[in-house]
């Protein structure tokens, strides 16, 4: 006996790999300059200071520093780096 499934039923039978969206650093934790803070689809976190806003809405750090979260509305957050003392 064959062990495959009808045509039909079995088409929509592959799985793709998760995006691995998501937060990729805490706040108040060190980042260097470059480095991605949130991956995410939309603009549920903004870009603040020292943090830029890549195309696919990706933000990340500009400058070497610590991550700081605060709200801007009651469903967005906005993203800044505090550089270090140095820079």
């Amino acid at each position: 006996m064959a062990h495959k499934k009808a045509g039909s039923s079995s088409k929509n039978g592959r799985d793709s790999v998760g995006q691995r969206l998501g937060c990729k650093a805490g706040d108040g934790q060190f980042v260097t300059a470059g480095s991605i803070i949130v991956r995410q689809r939309g603009m549920t976190f903004k870009a603040g200071s020292n943090a830029g806003l890549g195309h696919d809405y990706t933000v990340f750090a500009k400058v070497d520093g610590t991550v700081h979260y605060e709200h801007e509305t009651r469903t967005k957050k906005r993203i800044s780096v505090e550089a270090l003392a140095g820079e």
